[in-house]
């Protein structure tokens, strides 16, 4: 048995999750993709199936989520997780809503709550609206987010926009008031018809308080903040001996490399705050469409890499963004700057790197691929909702899969730091 399966939408996400519950105890591996039939269930407390859906079409988000979820039901799975960002990176057009849908449909269930919130991180959610530190999301950097701009804080609104189910809202003076009365408010809109409950939460407490009263759904579904909740709901029941964490995970050597595929605002300022220090190349788009750019970058890092990390990056202000994406389009841009990076990475582990950074969602999930990882252990925290996740396979290689989101400005080299 399983006592927490999760389904996660990309990677960084999915090693996100990963660091909330190994800091409770639980002994968690990520497996790559929708495992093959015949997989042997990992011995672990929690396994979660890492996907690179939140951009795909949403008839492809749903397929593979579910197929994600039927393998972890038939291991024997008691409770699901779906784990999408802390900033409810979507369109209106999913994927959130479709496969939160799909999910409850294939479990049979017709409610659960939504909860984005990780206040450790500055994301909080006050009556019903989203809040990246102190401003609206609609009034961050996320509206300016090349694939997933979020131009509306309200995530009643939103939500509503992707499912064909009612949203309804757990205030903030409910959430406060503690699990039992989160739990009548999930009963009252259940029995009113409504689908998902977007809940308030500004403090770590709070989602102690949803995490808690969530015992006895079947599925769950928010950032990793709420998970925080739920290996004592499962200790309680003792389907989880919730003592091992990341105890047991090796150090790697070798050499090291950050590569940044991100534009966020957080990658950006870690980016300029490397280039101080280390070794940089910046890699232009548009020169992607004519030249090898990635073998001319690995010859670059080569004879640098005895000597410390490199940094690797087309990480890129908004108007930058927007220069390129007029110039190639959304979907190939995108394209070139993923198959860029992940030929990258592939020639940089070739020479000898065995420890990498690497800033965005989209930009981990193509790498983890290229590189033939199939499932990885969660190991200790760098910063919350970023740990060192170690490949289990043939090269022993340690990852550092960051949302593009998350870290301080000194988060790469103090990252690599960590781990010489």
């Amino acid at each position: 048995m399983i006592p927490l399966g999760c389904v996660a939408d990309d990677f960084t996400g999915a090693t996100d999750l990963g660091d909330t519950l190994v800091q409770r105890g639980m002994r968690t591996i990520l497996l790559v993709d929708v495992p093959a039939d015949g997989l042997a269930v990992p011995d672990a407390d929690c396994v979660i199936v890492a996907l690179k859906t939140r951009t795909a079409p949403a008839p492809a988000a749903v397929h593979q989520s579910t197929a994600a979820l039927r393998w972890l039901r038939d291991a024997g799975t008691r409770q699901f997780f779906f784990k999408y960002c802390s900033t409810f990176d979507s369109t209106d057009a999913g994927n959130i809503g479709p496969v939160a849908d799909a999910l409850l449909a294939e479990l049979g269930e017709g409610f659960t709550v939504a909860v984005p919130a990780f206040p450790e991180n500055g994301r909080t959610v006050y009556l019903g609206h989203l809040f990246v530190w102190d401003q609206l999301l609609s009034e961050s950097s996320m509206r300016h987010h090349p694939l997933t701009p979020m131009t509306d804080a309200n995530l009643v609104r939103v939500l509503q926009r992707q499912t064909t189910g009612r949203v309804g809202l757990i205030p903030y003076r409910t959430v406060c008031a503690g699990p039992e009365a989160i739990r009548a408010a999930c009963a009252r809109l259940r029995n009113d018809g409504v689908r998902y409950a977007i809940v308030d939460a500004v403090a770590p407490e709070h989602l102690e308080h949803i995490g808690a009263a969530c015992d006895g759904l079947r599925l769950v579904t928010g950032g990793s903040g709420v998970a925080r909740g739920l290996p004592e709901n499962l200790r309680r029941h003792g389907v989880s001996r919730g003592a091992g964490g990341a105890e047991g995970v090796p150090p790697v050597g070798g050499y090291a490399a950050v590569l940044a595929g991100s534009c966020s605002a957080a990658t950006l300022a870690q980016v300029a705050e490397m280039r101080r220090s280390a070794p940089a190349l910046a890699i232009d788009p548009q020169a992607l469409v004519t030249e090898d750019v990635a073998a001319r970058a690995v010859r670059w890092a080569e004879p640098l890499l005895p000597q410390g990390p490199v940094l690797i990056y087309t990480s890129a202000p908004p108007d930058e963004v927007a220069r390129v994406q007029a110039a190639l389009g959304q979907d190939r841009a995108a394209a070139l700057i993923e198959r860029a990076l992940t030929e990258i990475a592939s020639g940089l582990v070739a020479r000898g790197v065995r420890r990498l950074v690497v800033a965005g969602g989209e930009t981990a999930g193509a790498i983890v691929q290229a590189l033939g990882i199939r499932a990885l252990r969660i190991g200790s925290r760098i910063d919350p909702g970023v740990p060192w996740t170690f490949g289990l396979g043939e090269i022993p290689i340690a990852l550092a899969l960051k949302s593009g989101n998350f870290g301080g400005p000194d988060f790469f080299l103090r990252a690599l730091g960590e781990r010489r």
